[in-house]
């Protein structure tokens, strides 16, 4: 296991969306599967969210988005295997999700698939975002799910598995980056085959350009074309995403650099009034302290690359009242100083990694 701070471990966190969507049968049966080979109980999970194993094998029946999320929950509470997101993944085959899935694999590359998921993803995961930053070097495939650690866990272990799969085992990732501790990462490490940061600035994993352009083994553009379309429509009955999460995280990494910070004027740009935001936020399972604390995490490795800020300048840009209380807040997101974790920056990214482990 590779770490960039210490941390406890903690259990996934699983969010209803705001705004609920609904899925065919067909498009969750293959989790629940997965869940009764993995020794779940899955009629006893289904009922705690009030359907039944006929409504689940009923191919045309609709069902309420939160019927994942409640089973899912109660899994998770029952504890009964570890790392059970990786676990899923692991027994979840191709054609369990069949639009998805099918659209990812007819696609031409590595690189198309994953657009592709990122585009889609929302028709089995609606609180879920995918990006793909082609910049960087290596590739990062960033997972964003406001706070939800089994979607993320469940997403970077799907899409790594999926790309694997289809490239008959050529693919390989460089890391897979984690920004919570989960169960076990040795684990991760032994079914994703890359090492695994945990408690990084990011959640998602990393491929080169070589790994990205690799073709897929079930390339079929037609096929792919005919899927997209009936994808299109689906999409068009969802409701709106309303990622309240999200936008308090924009909200903040925007007006950064104007020293705005406060839940006040977070909640002012939202038409509401901080107690308010706090209580929807609550009902979704996170807080403002939790975005705004991810928000500075991330933007203090970013500002901290930029030779021509002085630390104590980051500081400042980041709402912190003395570079005193920066540097305690640094050293708890990455285990070690400001200055020194700067001259890190310099190394390749999975040297300062390593080098960050070793502290």
């Amino acid at each position: 296991m590779h770490q960039l701070v210490s941390g406890r471990a903690e259990r996934p966190i699983l969010l209803k969306p705001a705004a609920e969507a609904t899925h065919s049968s067909r498009e969750i049966r293959g989790i629940f599967g997965a869940l009764g080979r993995l020794g779940y109980d899955v009629d006893a999970l289904l009922a705690l969210a009030g359907v039944t194993r006929a409504d689940i094998e009923d191919p045309d029946r609709p069902i309420p988005g939160h019927v994942c999320t409640t089973v899912l929950a109660a899994a998770c509470r029952q504890r009964l295997v570890k790392n059970l997101p990786l676990r899923l993944a692991a027994e979840t085959p191709v054609g369990a999700n069949p639009l998805l899935d099918y659209i990812v694999a007819s696609s031409e590359s590595v690189g198309e698939g994953l657009k592709r998921l990122a585009r889609y993803l929302r028709l089995v995961n609606p609180f879920v975002n995918l990006e793909i930053r082609e910049q960087d070097d290596p590739i990062r495939i960033v997972v964003h799910s406001a706070g939800n650690t089994f979607a993320a866990e469940l997403t970077v272990s799907l899409s790594l598995m999926r790309m694997r799969g289809e490239t008959a085992g050529n693919m390989r990732a460089e890391f897979v980056s984690l920004c919570h501790e989960p169960d076990d990462a040795r684990e991760f490490e032994r079914l994703l085959g890359c090492p695994v940061f945990t408690s990084a600035s990011w959640t998602g994993w990393a491929l080169s350009f070589e790994a990205f352009c690799l073709p897929l083994r079930r390339s079929d553009p037609l096929l792919r074309r005919w899927l997209e379309g009936k994808a299109a429509q689906l999409l068009a009955t969802q409701p709106p995403r309303q990622d309240l999460a999200a936008e308090v995280c924009r909200l903040l990494a925007v007006n950064m650099a104007k020293g705005e910070m406060s839940i006040e004027f977070v909640a002012r740009h939202l038409a509401t009034t901080p107690r308010t935001l706090q209580r929807h936020l609550a009902a979704e399972g996170t807080s403002f302290d939790t975005h705004r604390n991810t928000v500075r995490k991330e933007a203090a490795a970013e500002f901290l690359a930029d030779p021509t800020l002085s630390v104590g300048e980051v500081a400042y840009l980041l709402g912190f009242s003395e570079p005193a209380a920066f540097h305690r807040a640094f050293r708890r997101w990455y285990g070690t100083p400001p200055q020194v974790f700067r001259q890190l920056r310099s190394l390749p990214a999975r040297a300062t990694e390593a080098v960050l482990h070793s502290r």
